[in-house]
């Protein structure tokens, strides 16, 4: 019995090159911020909340005005509309660039939560604008 392989339960991590259980990375404390700081994030957020929502709003204006055809007779208008939100979303990047904001930093949850906000506004403006009498 002295040269039988010991069954699992008796194996001994690190022994015999059998690791241990592994220790996950230990994460860098987060540091502080600033009262500063924090306001200063916050309203970097918001002028991005801001452009979102202006960019669907003026994409659901052009939709409206751009499909003049009776309703039922074309579905041109309708992919048009589309394509004008899809420039909008596009086009923020540019107009972060223009306004001098870190576009570089927004990761795809970022820009998932821009195209959301865009596209919401868009559906509102251009359902209400058809929708009147």
């Amino acid at each position: 019995m002295a040269g039988e392989a010991k069954s699992d339960k008796e194996k001994v991590p690190g022994a015999e090159g059998e690791k241990g259980p592994e220790k996950a990375p230990e994460k860098a404390p987060k540091k502080k911020l600033t009262k500063a700081e924090k306001q200063a994030q916050h309203m970097d957020r918001l002028k991005k909340t801001a452009v979102a929502c202006l960019a669907g709003v003026i994409a659901g204006v052009l939709s409206f005005y751009v499909d003049s055809a009776p309703p039922g007779t074309t579905v041109a208008g309708t992919v048009l509309g589309i394509l004008f939100v899809l420039a909008a979303i596009v086009f923020q990047k540019y107009v972060f660039f223009a306004l001098k904001m870190d576009y570089l930093g927004l990761t795809a949850k970022d820009w998932l939560f821009q195209g959301f906000m865009t596209v919401s506004l868009w559906f509102i403006t251009w359902t209400l604008l058809l929708s009147s009498p």
